[in-house]
């Protein structure tokens, strides 16, 4: 009889943390809307809603924002997620730089730094930086009168994760291996849930929950940076495969007998539209006679640099940036036919130039793809361009709370 009991007891908890979710959800979705707008929405029943509303209230996830009336039938008290419901810290460990923000629940901004930091200095120094940076962040979220306490710290790294480990098996572009990043920041911040994933699918998320993907149901994304990252959303899940490496795209072989990559092979995608595969380009163009405003910057080039002098007409700059689409548009076309998303984004810092590579991208994509599969997705840039790793980590936090939201019932004080 007790061992029935237990089960039910178990079996109502899950339920109603099921239901918790559902309505943060619906909320994450449609806002503002009133108790009983909810109830029709989920199916729930009128006072099932209402114990629930009471229990995100005290828990501050969600708030009432005043009545509304239609002139039709009683005034409803409408319901949002509440911004104040805490704050989140967010970091990238990128190649040569790290990026870290503070936002408050719904992802508005409260303090942020982007620092350049060479890879030459060691994982240690760069490690103590990322620490030293995520503190001053978090301060800066305790000073925020109204929602003073930490829901969660991600951290996002372009290589193979180890996700139940919060473990960085790989890194090629930062020289980096087996590195135990969640239980490093776990021992520095123990009072708080911490998560680690791939930079590529924090990117990914942060563009479903707060971007271009917000209206899109199947998803593949592609960062174009120091390397190339990939991921697939499908429903607002990522798809991580069978050992959770799913999305290295980078590293599909383009060129057998192509450019030597980091990761050990040849030819690989990253090594054609890259920053690197860019610069190396222009370097190769001057080199061999052409004239370009890019000449005195050889040794100092920025793809923003690059940006601005095709802007002004350069052609070594702007056949370069064409040759990137192309060569973009040729991977995109074989992923949009074996992958079949609904939308296609471009993220990294290769989407500066998105008016140059964009519009070539496309033309491939309709060139080569299938044109059921093609006639179907949507391509755009990445809404947060730079910062989709670390707003995506900010949405890594948001979807723990929106699913489990008595799991977290708030962190540091």
């Amino acid at each position: 009889m007790s061992q029935r009991n237990n089960f039910r007891t178990g079996d109502q908890t899950l339920v109603r943390e099921i239901n918790l979710s559902l309505i943060m959800n619906r909320l994450h979705r449609h806002t503002p809307i009133s108790r009983a707008g909810l109830a029709d929405m989920t199916g729930l029943n009128k006072s099932t809603v209402s114990s629930l509303v009471n229990e995100l209230i005290e828990h501050r996830f969600i708030h009432e924002l005043g009545v509304l009336s239609s002139g039709i039938g009683r005034p409803s008290v409408q319901l949002e997620l509440n911004p104040q419901a805490g704050f989140i810290v967010s970091a990238e460990i990128g190649v040569g730089f790290v990026s870290v923000l503070c936002s408050n629940f719904t992802a508005d901004i409260v303090w942020r730094c982007r620092e350049k930091l060479s890879i030459e200095l060691g994982q240690a120094a760069i490690l103590d930086r990322v620490i030293a940076l995520l503190h001053t962040a978090i301060e800066a979220g305790k000073a925020t009168p109204q929602s003073p306490t930490l829901l969660g710290i991600a951290i996002g790294i372009p290589g193979l994760i180890d996700m139940n480990e919060g473990k960085l098996l790989f890194a090629p572009n930062l020289r980096w291996r087996n590195v135990p990043i969640r239980h490093l920041m776990q021992r520095e911040f123990p009072d708080v849930p911490v998560f680690v994933d791939n930079e590529a699918n924090m990117a990914a998320l942060g563009e479903y929950f707060f971007g271009a993907a917000q209206d899109f149901n199947e998803i593949l994304y592609l960062s174009a940076g120091v390397g190339l990252g990939g991921a697939i959303v499908r429903d607002g899940q990522l798809m991580r495969g069978t050992t959770g490496f799913a999305g290295e795209f980078g590293h599909m072989t383009m060129d057998r007998d192509g450019e030597l990559c980091n990761c050990g092979n040849r030819g690989c995608w990253e090594t054609q539209v890259t920053q690197s595969a860019v610069f190396r380009a222009i370097r190769q163009a001057i080199g061999s006679g052409a004239v370009s405003s890019l000449q005195p910057y050889l040794d100092d080039l920025t793809v923003q640099l690059v940006v601005d002098a095709a802007k002004q007409g350069d052609q070594v700059a702007i056949h370069t940036l064409n040759r990137v689409g192309h060569d973009l548009g040729v991977g995109i076309a074989s992923l949009v036919n074996v992958l079949n998303p609904d939308l296609v984004l471009v993220g990294g810092i290769i989407s500066l130039a998105g008016e140059f590579i964009m519009p070539v991208i496309e033309t491939e994509l309709n060139t080569r793809a299938l044109r059921s599969s093609a006639s179907a997705v949507t391509i755009l840039p990445a809404k947060h361009s730079q910062d989709a790793c670390v707003m995506g980590g900010v949405a890594t936090v948001y979807q723990r709370v929106l699913s489990q939201p008595n799991t977290i019932t708030h962190g540091i004080n």
